[in-house]
């Protein structure tokens, strides 16, 4: 997979792509992640690449002419390399006001032979990038931040990890957080026991199909506890029902004898 980044700051992506998983799916060139400069792309002698808003307002926009360019570039040398549906590639800004970025949009953009991520700065870009260029805008969550290169680089590790070939163990993904629509299960590891703090005797049993059940209940009460939002999203079996009911009646009689 080829990934473009369109930013300001070139030299922030140096350590965080380079390293670990991310370092290891580049050096076997399972993606590819391409760093453009803004401001090579821009007509002013001086390389400036914002200006004040019409209308007035704080702060200052990026101009429309370099990012465009800049990505009018990358499609032209996508097309000149026989990259097929440049026409489809997506081309997403990084913004708060974007739609909020998910597990299910990082399957679905790591389907593309080809993405093109715009950080923008200052108080934002100009509204023609989202309304003429871009395909889709994302954000990271309900808060504001310096610029979207951060974001971006979560997007790319998101994604990346949906890659064949980019996790040492195929299954790796698949008992992530919200892979499954719940939070994961909790995990441990040696010592069995710890400051006296034993890991669950279940899990030393050696009993699969006993393990296999109470790691899925205890997906389904930690995000019950954790993140209810997403269990009115998410297909329950009967027993697994009758599970939430107890974990709920429980809940009410620990209030009530609060």
């Amino acid at each position: 997979m080829d990934i473009h980044i369109l930013t300001l700051f070139p030299n922030m992506f140096n350590g965080p792509l380079s390293e670990s998983i991310l370092g290891r799916a580049v050096a076997s060139e399972l993606i590819s992640i391409t760093i453009h400069n803004i401001r090579d792309f821009s007509s002013d002698p001086h390389k400036v690449v914002d200006d004040v808003p019409f209308g007035g307002g704080p702060g200052m926009l990026l101009k429309p002419e370099p990012i465009f360019s800049a990505v009018d570039s990358i499609l032209s040398e996508l097309r000149s390399s026989n990259t097929p549906n440049t026409n489809v590639i997506p081309i997403i800004v990084l913004s708060p006001q974007g739609r909020p970025f998910s597990q299910n949009i990082a399957a679905e953009l790591s389907r593309n032979k080809s993405l093109i991520l715009i950080c923008g700065r200052y108080e934002g870009i100009d509204s023609r990038v989202e309304e003429k260029l871009a395909t889709d805008s994302l954000s990271i969550g309900d808060y504001i931040l310096t610029g979207g290169e951060l974001p971006a680089m979560v997007i790319v590790d998101a994604l990346s990890r949906q890659i064949p070939g980019v996790l040492g163990d195929k299954t790796s993904g698949e008992f992530d957080s919200f892979s499954s629509g719940l939070l994961q299960a909790p995990e441990y590891t040696r010592p069995s026991c710890y400051r006296g703090w034993d890991v669950p005797s279940i899990l030393r049993s050696g009993n699969h199909e006993a393990i296999a059940l109470w790691k899925r209940q205890m997906a389904i009460k930690q995000t019950w506890e954790r993140r209810p939002d997403l269990i009115d999203e998410s297909k329950f079996s009967l027993s697994e029902l009758e599970f939430l009911y107890t974990l709920r009646m429980n809940a009410d009689k620990r209030d009530q004898e609060a």
